[in-house]
């Protein structure tokens, strides 16, 4: 089950499964966590929170319209390739059509890289670094 949660519930799977469990929770919180239309969705197996992912107003580059960038995807390791993330972020995908949200964007790790292109994300960037985390791309995907 798909349901809209809050900041403090991401932080635990942010920190676990993002940063390897070596930061505190509140050194897990985005600069971008309280913006105005931000939000956070959580598949929920069980009652448990397996797969998180958070939403927030920002657009990127030269692209034109409303965008949002995907920050903070994580799924726990043992409920991957379940097709949790898959949902949760197509659930996310169709909620920012309805806010009239033109792209979505994200920062993807490299090994994330398949998960996305699969999705229907493009990349539009060169492989980056990111300090302490590992190699990066650009990814966008349009909404409408």
């Amino acid at each position: 089950m798909i349901k809209f949660i809050t900041i403090e519930e991401t932080l635990p799977i942010r920190n676990d499964i993002l940063r390897e469990g070596k930061l505190t929770l509140d050194e897990c919180r985005f600069a971008t966590d309280q913006l105005t239309g931000t939000f956070h969705l959580g598949y929920f197996e069980g009652g448990e929170l397996v797969c998180i992912a958070s939403f927030h107003p920002q657009n990127y580059g030269e692209f034109n319209g409303v965008g949002y960038q995907l920050r903070g995807m994580a799924t726990v390791e043992k409920y991957r390739g379940r097709g949790f993330g898959n949902q949760l972020l197509n659930f996310g995908i169709v909620y920012l059509r309805g806010q009239k949200a033109n792209y979505l964007w994200c920062n993807a790790r490299k090994k994330a890289l398949q998960f996305y292109l699969n999705i229907g994300f493009e990349v539009i960037s060169p492989e980056f670094e990111v300090s302490g985390i590992g190699p990066h791309y650009v990814l966008y995907v349009k909404i409408q």
